[in-house]
């Protein structure tokens, strides 16, 4: 986070695509180098069906003058330049500085980007995209393909009457304070901060400590005076981990988080996902809990063998179904670090609307299951 780079969050394959032209054609704007991040494993190695991006669209976002200005800085004997070389404490501190304007300026160039990539996709993104009820009490800020479990959770709540929200985080860094509370609803009265990641001996994760920060400084600064649409009192901020490694994170982890915000004192620094019984800092979920999410989704699952064939079969299958007909189509892939010889689970769906549920399918929830056994 200290390196200096932009940082660019994607949640599911379609995001991957679409974010990865928006950096490219920010980074040449802006002449900040990004980091465009998404999970290992959960989004890298899902197959899903998606819209692609053609070449014409990538023409009209990559700006040609930005691409021969970058060529243009590359080291050269026909224009030298000195950089790397050592600076003395008179100078240094200053020139430091100096590179402030460019990143207080990235956070509109990064919109710019996405707000045209909108026009000519359909597809609209924002640096906070929140979702969930206007007047959200409950709300959970995360990164990553957990956004979109978070999502089809609070569509399903909000639809049985509670008022929950949700903060999708595209841009983490640099951090834009300011639309980060533009996004969130001057209800709420209840945060949770979900971080996919631990950093030992922090008095809490990275995101975290951003929201909190954010919020802090909003309220101390005075800036919430008379701007009825911004919190006017410190709201309750919790903060947790989660999907470590891949670890599941369900719906019913989601709602765990939010009967928690419902609490008077709920919980700081929690774990969801894992039971744990040693620090006991873990939440309860209820692991009979649905959504609604996949009434019309045909889900199956395979069990086989490594190296038996059965993934590479059933990563045909989903292509096959995804490319020759007009369903949608996911397929997820688990298995350990053995080469051959240890239990493979392909998890795949299909139906008549996308499917972003970044998790496996339960237990009782197959419509379909196979156990393969080479003989």
């Amino acid at each position: 986070r200290t390196t200096g780079f932009s940082f660019l969050a994607s949640g599911c394959p379609q995001e991957v695509m679409d974010m990865a032209l928006i950096a490219q054609a920010a980074t040449l704007e802006s002449r900040i180098p990004v980091v465009h991040f998404f999970d290992g494993f959960r989004t890298s190695h899902e197959v899903a069906k998606i819209q692609t991006i053609g070449t014409d669209i990538i023409r009209e976002m990559i700006s040609h003058k930005n691409i021969t200005a970058h060529r243009q800085r590359a080291l050269s004997p026909a224009h030298p330049v000195i950089r790397g070389t050592s600076q003395n404490p008179d100078v240094y501190f200053q020139a430091r500085e100096t590179v402030n304007t460019w990143y207080q300026a990235m956070p509109a160039i990064v919109q710019q980007a996405m707000d045209r990539f909108a026009a000519l996709t359909g597809r609209a993104y924002q640096l906070f995209d929140y979702v969930g009820a206007d007047d959200a009490e409950r709300v959970i800020v995360l990164m990553g393909s957990g956004a979109e479990t978070a999502e089809e959770t609070v569509d399903y709540l909000n639809a049985q009457g509670e008022k929950t929200g949700l903060i999708k985080v595209r841009l983490f860094r640099p951090f834009d304070a300011e639309t980060l509370l533009n996004a969130l609803p001057s209800t709420a009265h209840s945060i949770a901060v979900l971080d996919r990641t631990k950093e030992p001996g922090a008095d809490g994760e990275p995101l975290y400590k951003d929201i909190v920060t954010a919020l802090a400084q909003h309220i101390i600064t005075g800036k919430h005076t008379g701007n009825q649409h911004k919190p006017r009192q410190l709201p309750t901020i919790i903060g947790g981990r989660y999907g470590l490694s891949s670890k599941e994170f369900t719906p019913a982890m989601v709602k765990a988080v939010f009967d928690e915000l419902g609490k008077p004192q709920p919980k700081n620094h929690f774990t969801v996902g894992i039971h744990d019984d040693v620090t006991h800092n873990s939440l309860d979920w209820d692991e009979n809990f649905r959504t609604d999410a996949h009434t019309d989704t045909f889900q199956a699952v395979f069990y086989g063998l490594g190296s038996d064939g059965t993934v590479s079969a059933n990563k045909n299958s989903i292509k096959i179904i995804g490319e020759a007909t007009d369903k949608y189509a996911q397929g997820y892939f688990v298995y350990d670090s053995k080469k051959s010889g240890a239990v493979t689970v392909s998890h795949l769906r299909f139906g008549d609307k996308p499917i972003h549920s970044s998790y496996l399918i339960g237990n009782g929830d197959a419509d379909f299951v196979a156990c393969h056994q080479p003989v």
